[in-house]
């Protein structure tokens, strides 16, 4: 029986390591098509391919564009307003070449000056607020009742003006 054991074990690894192998060639493959046929629509979509699809790793690529596809397609937000929020936080995380982007972008679908700043300043007052109130530990629970009050007393208000 001994005897019977030893190439079964062997034959049934071989087999488990050939499959497994096979599947990942298999899936290699499959990335590979799809990696092209992403790279293929990002450069019929802006005449070349950008160097920031480049350095994204080549098997995430195809997932990674179908979700840059999707946020910036038609949506309930107007893709001026998406390029403003953009803004907003690139220049909070600092990057330049976000904040260059968004820039550029939000001119492009409409956006002013004036917006531009006022994008601008609303991520540097909420990094401000933001960072008073966590450096100072207010409770987030009491934060919130307290915030309710406020917005319930300025909707009553505004009913009577």
């Amino acid at each position: 029986m001994k005897h019977f054991v030893k190439p079964f074990v062997k034959q049934t690894i071989f087999i488990a390591a050939f499959s497994a192998i096979s599947i990942s060639l298999s899936a290699q493959e499959g990335n590979e098509q799809a990696y092209v046929a992403a790279k293929k629509e990002i450069t019929e979509m802006y005449g070349t391919f950008p160097s920031f699809f480049e350095a994204f790793p080549k098997y995430a690529l195809p997932g990674a564009w179908q979700s840059f596809k999707e946020l910036n397609g038609p949506g309930s937000i107007e893709q001026k307003n998406r390029e403003l929020i953009g803004l907003a936080v690139a220049s909070q995380i600092p990057c330049s070449y976000c904040i260059y982007f968004h820039t550029v972008s939000a001119k492009a679908m409409g956006a002013t000056d004036e917006e531009i700043k006022e994008a601008v300043a609303q991520g540097a007052m909420v990094r401000h607020w933001s960072t008073v109130i966590n450096g100072a530990q207010i409770d987030l629970e009491e934060f919130k009742i307290e915030f309710q009050g406020m917005l319930n007393y300025m909707v009553e208000k505004s009913k009577t003006q």
